[in-house]
């Protein structure tokens, strides 16, 4: 998935016809800091800028949330054609708190990113005791002291349903498909508690009304979505009811606090 390509994307016009720059998403979001590699040139900034600029719009509006969501109150970096791994299309960074995409490759993977993101940041408030840095799903996992408050009551439902089967004790049908495919790759990558989270969100993301595949795409036709990796059937509703839910709640809060700060 190149740039040089189009982009399926049914949602409202959020650009206006207006030209969008980096700039113009780091101040919108706030962004802490945004990065472009030395090889993308001019003309794929600026087609690059746009694509973000609906995707995060995109987001947003998914989620039914503010801004500050989306950069996670202005600690969030973003860099793109940047700092990539071999073989890595999009990854997170938890020491820089910043998620990047290559440049030829990357583009479908925010949703999935920018949900580590968010694991990463929530992993510092969720919960009493969790080690630094841990991610809020593996701290829910590993039994970490849960903070008592209704959002994080959501949150750890979320996890629940993601994690557990609907008995709330065995696993669930995702864990047990991403465990065989571990097995098989003789690897533990896919059934990691924040892997299995954020493939989850993707599902959610990509079952909204606003379509978007440079936002996120393949949690429905691809060899991933037959082996499982991604949740299906029943599952795959109660997890998105439980997002729902979640986000819901956190977004009223959030626009609450924003219009509290604006009297």
């Amino acid at each position: 998935m190149t740039l040089s390509r189009e982009f399926y994307r049914h949602g409202p016009d959020v650009r206006q016809g207006n030209p969008v720059g980096f700039v113009e998403v780091r101040k919108r979001f706030d962004f802490r800091f945004i990065g472009i590699g030395r090889w993308v040139t001019q003309a794929e900034q600026n087609r690059a800028a746009g694509l973000f600029y609906d995707a995060l719009v995109d987001l947003m509006t998914i989620l039914k949330c503010p801004e500050p969501l989306i950069s996670l109150r202005g600690t969030l970096s973003l860099q793109y054609g940047i700092g990539g791994r071999p073989g890595v299309a999009a990854h997170y960074q938890p020491s820089m708190r910043c998620f990047s995409l290559a440049k030829n490759a990357g583009p479908g993977s925010i949703a999935h990113e920018w949900f580590h993101a968010l694991d990463h940041y929530l992993g510092g408030t969720a919960f009493d005791d969790a080690p630094a840095g841990m991610f809020a799903s593996k701290a829910w996992l590993a039994d970490a002291t849960p903070v008592v408050h209704p959002l994080n009551d959501d949150l750890y439902a979320c996890f629940r349903q993601i994690m557990l089967a609907e008995d709330g004790d065995s696993p669930s049908p995702l864990f047990e498909a991403s465990v065989r495919v571990d097995k098989v790759m003789n690897q533990v990558y896919y059934s990691q508690a924040e892997e299995l989270c954020a493939r989850a969100f993707e599902a959610f993301v990509q079952d909204a009304a606003i379509t978007n595949n440079f936002l996120v795409s393949g949690t429905k036709m691809t060899a991933e979505a037959e082996q499982g990796l991604y949740p299906r059937g029943e599952q795959r509703e109660r997890i998105n009811l439980a997002f729902q839910r979640y986000f819901n709640r956190l977004g009223a809060a959030l626009n609450s606090e924003i219009r509290r700060s604006m009297r």
